[in-house]
């Protein structure tokens, strides 16, 4: 018995090659403007694939990072959109993984989310700008006008 056409899709799956190259893109930026960063990169589901603490970096800033990207994954869209009036209640209903600071975002090619960047340690400006390298280095779609 074949499978249906409608009972399945084709999906786009980010590498761990593909989350290195992310990570390297990210670090050569945070070093670049001289902020050590936590660095996090997670597929669509959330799972983890990539992580540093660079030297210097915040400690607890390694949660924040791991939560922005999960966030960004979920959401498919940038952690700092997430709304400030729901997130209490999502953040408890999803173990306090949700968060809406800045820094989080998705990895989007093709039109279709499959992982996301969460970066943490400096301002949300650096974070951002941290992350966009991330997904400059592997081409992704930046949803940050």
């Amino acid at each position: 018995m074949s499978t249906p056409p409608s009972a399945v899709r084709a999906a786009l799956k980010l590498t761990h090659e593909g989350a290195l190259r992310a990570l390297a893109g990210a670090v050569a930026k945070a070093d670049e403007i001289g902020v050590p960063q936590n660095i996090t990169i997670v597929d669509e589901g959330g799972n983890l694939l990539a992580f540093v603490r660079m030297d210097g970096a915040k400690l607890l800033s390694r949660e924040t990072s791991l939560s922005k990207a999960i966030t960004a994954a979920s959401h498919g869209q940038p952690s700092s959109r997430l709304d400030p009036n729901n997130e209490v209640k999502l953040s408890l209903a999803a173990g306090q993984r949700l968060t809406n600071l800045e820094g989080g975002l998705p990895i989007v090619i093709d039109g279709q989310v499959v992982g996301a960047i969460g970066v943490g340690s400096g301002t949300g400006a650096q974070d951002v700008e941290v992350g966009r390298a991330g997904l400059a280095a592997i081409g992704a779609e930046d949803q940050i006008p």
